[in-house]
């Protein structure tokens, strides 16, 4: 791992100390979330979207197991390790944590980003984090191109491929 993706992968602690700082020294700070399991277009377009809302463009990465309780048996295709060390090599990504538990809700009430960042299979009012958001007074923004990528259906393009 190169020095500058690894110290761009944090853990909650570190990262917390991190927006502090930021924050402090006036940074508008956003949030993004995903398994980032197989990259595709889309998901650059996404996180690049989201930085250009802010300052600080954090993103969060479900674990293993919250990533195979959502994509099904057989995912992730690549272990949360490296997947953290992919997005944190993205241009916009200023910094990456992985999270545990099923849903960011947790690390956005520690966080309190100014912006939660979704992508375009969302709408502001069907985000499942939204009430959390602004219960602390930030707010969500629906970001990236129309939703036509997707990893499993990539996935399942190179399995069904000879």
């Amino acid at each position: 791992m190169n020095f500058d993706q690894s110290s761009r992968i944090l853990g909650r602690g570190q990262l917390i100390e991190r927006v502090a700082t930021a924050r402090l020294n006036g940074a508008r700070i956003v949030f993004a979330n995903g398994c980032f399991d197989v990259l595709h277009v889309g998901h650059v377009r996404y996180l690049e979207a989201a930085k250009a809302l802010g300052d600080l463009l954090i993103v969060g990465i479900n674990s293993d197991p919250q990533a195979r309780r959502l994509k099904g048996e057989g995912r992730p295709v690549m272990p949360q390790d490296q997947r953290a060390e992919i997005v944190a090599a993205i241009e916009a990504v200023d910094l990456v944590t992985i999270f545990e538990e099923p849903t960011v809700e947790q690390l956005l009430l520690a966080l309190k980003p100014d912006i939660h960042a979704k992508g375009t299979d969302y709408t502001e009012d069907s985000v499942p984090e939204r009430d959390v958001v602004r219960s602390f007074g930030g707010r969500v923004a629906i970001v990236g191109d129309p939703k036509t990528h997707s990893s499993s259906k990539m996935i399942k393009k190179l399995v069904s491929e000879p």
